[in-house]
């Protein structure tokens, strides 16, 4: 299966992170005494992630969907620790989201943060850098290379182990249930430490 990478991606940049940002930004977690998070955003859609499985043979299996791309907004956040973080809304998120996310870290990780976390611009508004200024040295942001979602562990990590393992050939009716689902499928995620670890090894930091 092939593997999608923007051409604007710098590798030199990447592996300068991988190799050398990333063991100071743990020292300098360390050192501060930061919980240090990974964030990224996803949604969840109606619209089952179909994935091989049984079935006699010769009697392809049918999933009944609801032909709809309704969804759910989520934001989360993982930790070098196996910890996992989540915030789900039925609506697009935005730059309140976003410190209602740091807000929702700081009360369940620590109140010393370091978060991780690409340029998407809910990340950039005028109402996020406010808040970071409020909490100057609560919390201290480090932005990815561009182009480089390989780096974080959610990207081909986390949201693909929930969406295609946790959740797969889930067929919802709606979204209050797809809510219930994916909080379900993150409770499972979270009584594996060691696999959200194994999600940083994947993207090539180690830990």
């Amino acid at each position: 299966m092939p593997i999608r990478r923007a051409i604007q991606r710098d590798e030199q940049a990447i592996q300068h992170w991988r190799a050398a940002v990333w063991p100071e930004l743990r020292k300098r977690a360390r050192r501060e005494h930061r919980v240090l998070v990974f964030e990224d955003e996803s949604g969840f859609y109606l619209l089952p992630g179909l994935v091989r499985t049984y079935a006699p043979e010769g009697r392809t299996p049918i999933i009944r969907e609801k032909q709809t791309r309704d969804h759910l907004s989520v934001m989360g956040g993982m930790t070098p620790e196996g910890k996992v973080y989540t915030l789900a809304r039925q609506e697009s998120l935005n730059g309140l989201h976003t410190i209602e996310f740091l807000i929702h870290l700081r009360k369940v990780a620590g109140q010393r943060l370091l978060v991780i976390w690409d340029g998407s611009p809910i990340h950039r508004r005028t109402e996020v850098q406010e808040f970071i200024a409020q909490n100057k040295g609560q919390i201290w942001l480090e932005a990815f290379p561009g182009y480089a979602p390989d780096l974080n562990p959610w990207d081909e990590g986390g949201w693909n182990h929930l969406k295609h393992v946790e959740q797969l050939n889930l067929a919802c009716r709606d979204l209050e249930e797809l809510h219930e689902q994916f909080h379900l499928a993150v409770a499972r995620l979270r009584q594996k430490p060691h696999l959200v670890q194994a999600f940083f090894v994947q993207a090539g930091l180690t830990i």
